[in-house]
């Protein structure tokens, strides 16, 4: 594992700590269940044991770490409750961004639709996760772009890092590729088309087929 800290001179030592365990966590660097050892994460980063403990406090918090007995901290488990509480609200922004979409869609959003799911098949055959998660969260922000809902907008980026931990694990497993690229194929199609019907049923659909695929992994031990 390798921690890169990114010194930032406008941000207390702790945030920085905190921002580059919680990007290490989300990314899928420092893996659930993974112990965070306050003298092995301070000598990594170059810095003293407390801005790492008060790092770990606040991603705690987040509900990204937790403290066990006798154990002390460590990365939080993907639960299968988190992820059906994250995705039914996820399922909830992306129905409404698909509406709304297809109803204001202009020529602007159309081109960047095309041109983000483009990437994201580019990204696919790349077979590069990170790649591929990057352009897969920026066709859906093209989605969210075209709903001219500012209020939309930045819920679904709130909720953005939420999901992020489940989105690499859904994009790792590679026999759904072909489906992703397949629903993003539909889901532009029909927004396109100025179908709302179909682009909420196969945007629900695509929400529903990646939480079964974490939900099995879970199950199966196999993330």
């Amino acid at each position: 594992m390798k921690l890169l800290i990114n010194p930032d001179e406008y941000l207390p030592l702790r945030e920085v700590v905190f921002n580059t365990l919680r990007k290490a966590i989300i990314e899928g660097e420092l893996d659930p269940g993974e112990r965070l050892m306050e003298i092995t994460l301070a000598n990594k980063l170059g810095v003293s044991r407390t801005p790492v403990r008060e790092a770990i406090r606040m991603l705690e918090l987040e509900g990204l770490v937790v403290m066990l007995p006798r154990k002390g901290a460590q990365v939080a488990d993907i639960t299968v409750k988190d992820l059906t509480d994250a995705l039914e609200v996820r399922m909830a922004i992306e129905e409404l961004s698909v509406k709304l979409a297809t109803k204001r869609l202009d020529e602007e959003a159309k081109r960047e639709i095309a041109d983000t799911n483009l990437r994201f098949k580019e990204a696919i055959n790349s077979k590069l996760v990170p790649a591929i998660v990057d352009c897969d969260i920026a066709f859906h922000n093209s989605i969210y772009k075209a709903s001219k809902n500012p209020k939309l907008i930045t819920l679904a980026q709130n909720l953005r890092e939420q999901v992020y931990r489940y989105r690499v694990e859904y994009v790792k497993d590679f026999s759904y590729h072909d489906y992703l690229v397949r629903e993003h194929d539909e889901i532009t199609r029909a927004i396109f088309n100025g179908d709302a019907e179909t682009a909420v049923r196969v945007m629900n659909e695509h929400i529903y087929n990646q939480e079964q695929i974490v939900i099995r992994n879970l199950t199966t031990g196999s993330m």
